[in-house]
């Protein structure tokens, strides 16, 4: 009874000193934007101390989509209407890049004005991991509904 009960503060002991590290683990990948020989690592959006955040918050991310979305008219035409699940960094700078269809929708002209929509996203606010800045990764859904 008492080597079991040893053993169980024992284990405690060890849980109560591994488990504030395993909190400390962030969730980083490695993308390369532009060349073949330059990488970058990209934390993900849940796993940075401050988000990113688009100007006006997430209202203002609605509006902006909801104003500089053009429904295509070969879509608008055949009555296709779906949703496209895209990718995209916001860097140290503010600025977005690297956007990336993540699933499309069954029309290609659909996943081309998504792509467009978020390319012309003004600067947001960068995402921090304690004081310094660091580029995160963002997924964003959006919408094409007739």
């Amino acid at each position: 009874m008492l080597r079991e009960l040893r053993l169980g503060f024992l284990l405690l002991l060890t849980l109560t000193a591994v488990l504030p590290s395993v909190a400390q683990v962030r969730h980083v990948t490695t993308v390369n934007p532009m060349s073949k020989q330059s990488y970058m690592e990209v934390y993900e959006y849940d796993y940075v101390d401050i988000q990113p955040q688009f100007p006006g918050g997430e209202r203002g991310l609605i509006n902006f989509v909801n104003k500089t979305r053009e429904y295509p008219y070969h879509a608008y035409k055949n009555h296709i209407e779906g949703r496209v699940l895209c990718s995209f960094i916001v860097g140290t700078n503010g600025k977005v890049s690297d956007v990336r269809v993540i699933r499309g929708a069954a029309d290609e002209s659909l996943n081309r004005e998504a792509i467009r929509v978020i390319s012309k996203m003004p600067r947001w606010s960068v995402g921090k991991v304690g004081d310094h800045a660091v580029p995160v990764r963002v997924v964003l859904p959006i919408a094409f509904r007739l």
